[in-house]
């Protein structure tokens, strides 16, 4: 229900999409967001402070689809700007799509045919094409790498709303938000699957992700 006490359908899934300074590579996932087959999502863009023109690309989305809404909000990091869009959301499911990445057209197709064959399941992960370097430093050693085929990738996961809240989201960590609310679902018996359909594209070509800024000493 609205403000205006009208009843709206819960959507299957909220799309979180958390940024900050991206102006130049938002609009790539927002477009690979309503270019979906899947139509049954809402989308809320977090914007973590920007000072560039972020919100001027992300206007004419705002304004030609209701379900996507903007919030900006003081720079506090990654985490707390994830927090954030998690308690606006309103979804069954809630998902990440980072703005530098994109999905592939049937990546939300998919997870709802999985998740609603799956009943029972409550964090869905998995499923990611990498582009760029397949490394990452390693969380309980900075100073060594690992590949990203044994990493949690945060993008591919789909976490039950209301499981997720009981987790209370993520943590401040140095490095490795992702694996630690993986962890901290495996231990609180949250119903897991993973899937192996490569649909959440992971690009890795951003110089101002925290990893890639760790990988090259800044």
């Amino acid at each position: 229900m609205n403000n205006f006490g009208i009843n709206i359908p819960q959507p299957f899934f909220s799309i979180i999409i958390t940024t900050y300074n991206r102006a130049n590579l938002i609009k790539r996932a927002l477009d690979s967001l309503i270019f979906q087959a899947e139509k049954d999502w809402e989308a809320i863009i977090i914007d973590d402070g920007s000072t560039d023109n972020t919100y001027e690309q992300v206007l004419p989305y705002t304004r030609n689809f209701a379900k996507i809404r903007y919030v900006r909000k003081l720079h506090s990091g990654v985490v707390k700007t994830k927090n954030e869009g998690i308690k606006l959301s309103t979804g069954k499911f809630v998902s990440f799509l980072d703005s530098d990445d994109e999905y592939g057209p049937d990546h939300l197709k998919s997870r709802k045919r999985i998740l609603l064959e799956n009943p029972k399941i409550k964090f869905l992960y998995g499923g990611v094409e990498i582009i760029g370097n397949q490394y990452v430093p390693d969380r309980f050693d900075n100073s060594k790498k690992i590949n990203l085929s044994k990493c949690s990738i945060g993008g591919t996961f789909f976490v039950e709303r209301f499981s997720l809240i009981s987790l209370k989201g993520f943590n401040e960590v140095p490095i490795g938000e992702d694996a630690d609310l993986f962890e901290r679902a495996k231990e609180a018996n949250i119903e897991l699957m993973e899937t192996n359909i490569p649909s959440y594209i992971y690009i890795r070509e951003s110089l101002d992700s925290v990893t890639n800024k760790m990988l090259l000493g800044v």
